[in-house]
Formats: C-alpha cells, structure tokens, sequence
C-alpha cells in the first residue's frame, strides 16, 4: 500500500509508516475559495461517512475526491471540500483541508473539530479493515502533532446534528472505540489560532 508518491513529508513532519497520505496535489484539487484557521489542538473528533461511492485504489479515490469536491464547492457553495481528511478503502487518508483548518463539516462544530470521512455509504456495512484503521492510525498522529488533545471525545456526525451520517453500521461500530464521547455533546470554545512551522 506504501509507495513513494504518497509516503511524504508534510509541513515538514515526516509520516510514520502506518499512514499513507495523498495530498491535495496529488489528488489534483481544485484551490480553495478562501481559507479560515482554527486553533488546535482540538478536544472534538467527528466521523462521517460521504453517501456516495466507495473505492478501493488510488486513482478511483482521486477521482472521488475531485467528485465531492465538485459537490461542496459548486452544489453546496462552500469554500472547499468539507472534511479535514477522507480515508479510501485503498487504506489512503486524502488530504481535504488538514489540520488547521476550519471545515464544513459539523455545522455549529468546525470551528472546535477535525472531522475524517470514509468514502462510501455504511448505512448497512462496514468500511473495511484497512480504512477503519487509516482513520485510528490519524487520530493517533493527530495527538502526536499536538493536533489532537489526548483526552478527546469522539462522536459521529448524528450526534449533533439530524442525520443519518455515518451510516447506522459505522456508527455502532464507533461507539465501541476508546474515547467515544457522553452524550448529548458538550461544545468546548474555540481556542486562539497559532501557526505552526
């Protein structure tokens, strides 16, 4: 699963092992309309699923990614794709708008969470094995980074808002990870942006 192209180095922090990144280079993004910080780390973690199609290689996921994009940009009218990262079935985390970076993920939340969405509709199956754990494997990294709070709480998109994302199979699944928050969810304050070199 590991190659070249995408075992990178990002904002000067080499990836560990586990993680495969495709950047938004390499998916061949379209440029964002505008761009709002936030402060991290970030005590919140939210998963979603996308509803649309799944895929399992580099190129179909690249070609999804320009799709939903497409979608939230255009149809939607946001300043770019919605989630911080996407995560195939090839194993591959797709870079949407990172670490930093306010989303349109969360509505009321994407000023105090990073979201990841798995590409394809788990309303009735699971992601496999290799995304589900890409999405573990970058939550970890997150912490490392100082991204992510060590002690944060996970929820599914459905927690905050009416939904069915991330698809009810997914969703219970979830609910048996380390960390899965109390609810109803209680929002922190955002904290104060500083960049990082």
């Amino acid at each position: 699963m590991m190659d070249k192209k995408t075992k990178a180095v990002i904002n000067g922090n080499p990836l560990p092992n586990n993680i495969c990144l495709v950047t938004r280079a390499e998916w061949e993004a379209k440029p964002s309309k505008e761009i709002n910080y936030m402060g991290t780390p970030v005590s919140r973690v939210f998963i979603h699923h996308t509803a649309m199609e799944q895929c399992f290689n580099q190129d179909d996921c690249s070609t999804e990614m320009r799709t939903i994009q497409d979608f939230h940009q255009i149809t939607r009218g946001w300043d770019d794709i919605g989630y911080n990262f996407l995560i195939g079935e090839d194993g591959r985390v797709y870079e949407g708008r990172g670490w930093d970076r306010i989303g349109a993920h969360t509505y009321g939340w994407n000023d105090v969470a990073i979201a990841f969405s798995i590409m394809g509709d788990f309303s009735s199956k699971l992601p496999d094995a290799v995304a589900l754990q890409a999405v573990q494997n970058m939550i970890s990294y997150g912490i490392t980074l100082g991204k992510i709070t060590p002690d944060y709480k996970l929820y599914g998109h459905r927690d905050v808002r009416a939904t069915t994302c991330p698809g009810d199979t997914l969703y219970n699944h979830i609910q048996t990870w380390d960390h899965f928050g109390d609810l109803p969810p209680v929002k922190p304050s955002p904290i104060p942006y500083v960049p990082t070199y």
